[in-house]
């Protein structure tokens, strides 16, 4: 069912060392995204796979991981075994805000499929756009948007009821990961 999917497909921040992602998979996920809508059909994005262990390697270090919590993430012997870098190509189109729903599709049908490949996935906003470029030779053309990291999950996702309004995810002593999500009739207009 399409809810457990979802369910199984929380950001992982966690994953088994030395067990790689294989390339074919990645380009599996990369073609469910390819297929799925997209603004005016326009397609402009296009991804950088880092599945390389010496770049990937390099690449984590421009990578920040849920800073609010406090805590080192990945933790150390846990980092993700590779990395799709999307990428928006203003020779397609220019890039717009019309356009951020792209990557918002693409990337959570990246994270259910990754899912449903038995792979853990986690979307990163947050990294350093600059040394992304230099590293990987992106062209001026070529704007980083979002970095999926990748590998096989070493940790555990709650989804729970947030109480009192407080949406605010956190680990337990156990280092079970909680994501609080609004009631149902707490989003529902009348």
């Amino acid at each position: 069912m399409l809810n457990d999917l979802l369910i199984k497909a929380r950001s992982c921040r966690s994953f088994k060392s030395g067990k790689r992602v294989d390339d074919y998979l990645i380009l599996s996920m990369l073609d469910d995204a390819r297929i799925t809508s997209a603004t005016r059909n326009a397609q402009p994005l296009k991804y950088r796979i880092v599945s390389d262990p010496a770049e990937v390697e390099a690449f984590t270090p421009l990578t920040y991981w849920a800073k609010s919590l406090g805590i080192k993430l990945p933790p150390e012997g846990h980092e993700p075994t590779a990395y799709v870098i999307m990428c928006h190509d203003e020779e397609v189109v220019p890039f717009q805000s019309i356009y951020y729903k792209d990557v918002g599709i693409c990337g959570e049908v990246i994270m259910l499929s990754a899912a449903e490949k038995g792979l853990g996935c986690c979307m990163i906003g947050s990294f350093d756009e600059k040394k992304t470029r230099e590293m990987f030779g992106l062209s001026e053309k070529l704007i980083p948007v979002l970095v999926l990291a990748l590998g096989y999950a070493d940790e555990e996702a709650v989804i729970e009821e947030a109480v009192d309004g407080k949406v605010k995810y956190y680990r337990d002593e156990n280092n079970v990961h909680h994501v609080p999500k609004r009631r149902l009739e707490d989003i529902i207009l009348k």
